[in-house]
């Protein structure tokens, strides 16, 4: 069974499944989803909580055997069980099947994942966790959301703020729910309930961004040329090497510039996109750049990005940001 989200709240609410799994690359919204099932699971009686790290060599036989040893003092208890790596492996696989195949009793069940791939969800074991209970899998909050996920963040404390100051606050902690979620908290110590002035929001809330080197390649294909500045400034203020900068750049440019020859040729980029590496949830933003972008110009940039690699190596005496920052813009801004 599968379940969003924003429905889990109203589902515990109603019922309680014996096995719930929460996955995602998100760790704020998978800490408060596996929350709420704890918090639920405490409700109804689950006071009893057994915690399995599988990490390493983990003992699988050590879970299978859980079943079977309620404690004399709880007959109710919630097994909280935590896979950081999301490859349980070829023996962790076979014991998910068999514990699933036979759930302890008077117990519920929480098993988190990371962010699991397509080969993943369609593995056995992971099926079975769907079988046997309920999935939950958790997205990032896009910069496009975040305005919006921070104020119903804000709703939820009785303050409102307008758009400019969500504009400022999601500036502010871009790609960084947690410290987002740290900020909007301060907020509600700091003021009272209703409308927040802007002035005192910007002097309140700390510049807590983190630039990731991973989005900085989400604004190039959409085109959000304030933010891809914003961004390449930032990581070379926080001493991030050019040389990934580059990498995450050429990267896209070899995938557009394959599926654009593909588009040219009458192939449908639709039907390559898993065979050059994008994932699902990027295949729109990957669409919108191929709408915008030529093939000759895609060309060009793949030679400005070998000139730039000379620079890094300090084989030309040129600034390589200065020039990364030439080559982003002439991906990202329209083409006529």
């Amino acid at each position: 069974m599968r379940i969003k989200p924003e429905q889990l709240a109203s589902h515990l609410a109603k019922d309680l499944k014996p096995l719930y799994c929460v996955y995602g690359d998100e760790p704020l919204l998978v800490l408060e989803a596996a929350d709420q099932i704890r918090q639920a699971a405490r409700e109804q009686g689950y006071s009893e909580r057994e915690i399995y790290q599988i990490e390493g060599r983990f003992n699988w036989q050590t879970l299978l055997d859980s079943g079977n040893n309620l404690s004399l003092f709880s007959s109710r208890r919630l097994v909280d069980m935590r896979i950081p790596s999301g490859k349980p492996g070829i023996d962790g696989g076979k014991a998910l099947q068999s514990y699933c195949a036979a759930l302890p009793a008077d117990s519920v069940t929480l098993i988190t994942l990371p962010k699991l791939d397509r080969q993943a969800t369609a593995a056995k074991w992971f099926t079975a966790l769907d079988n046997a209970g309920a999935t939950i899998a958790v997205y990032p909050v896009s910069n496009e959301q975040l305005p919006r996920w921070i104020g119903e963040r804000l709703a939820q404390q009785k303050q409102q703020a307008d758009s400019d100051t969500l504009r400022f606050l999601t500036q502010k902690v871009e790609g960084n729910l947690l410290a987002a979620q740290q900020e909007i908290r301060k907020l509600a110590l700091l003021f009272p309930a209703g409308r927040l002035d802007f002035a005192s929001v910007r002097e309140a809330v700390l510049d807590v961004a983190r630039y990731d080197v991973f989005k900085l390649a989400d604004a190039l294909l959409l085109s959000d040329v304030p933010r891809l500045m914003r961004m390449l400034d930032g990581l070379r203020n926080e001493g991030e090497a050019p040389t990934l900068i580059l990498w995450t750049i050429t990267r896209e440019l070899r995938i557009l510039t394959r599926l654009k020859t593909a588009q040219n040729s009458g192939i449908a980029p639709a039907r390559l996109m898993r065979d050059v590496g994008v994932w699902e949830s990027r295949q729109t933003m990957v669409e919108k750049a191929l709408q915008r972008v030529k093939l000759d110009t895609l060309t060009h940039c793949l030679r400005q990005a070998a000139a730039i690699d000379r620079m890094i190596k300090g084989l030309v005496n040129e600034d390589p940001w200065d020039a990364l920052k030439q080559l982003a813009l002439s991906i990202a801004l329209p083409q006529r």
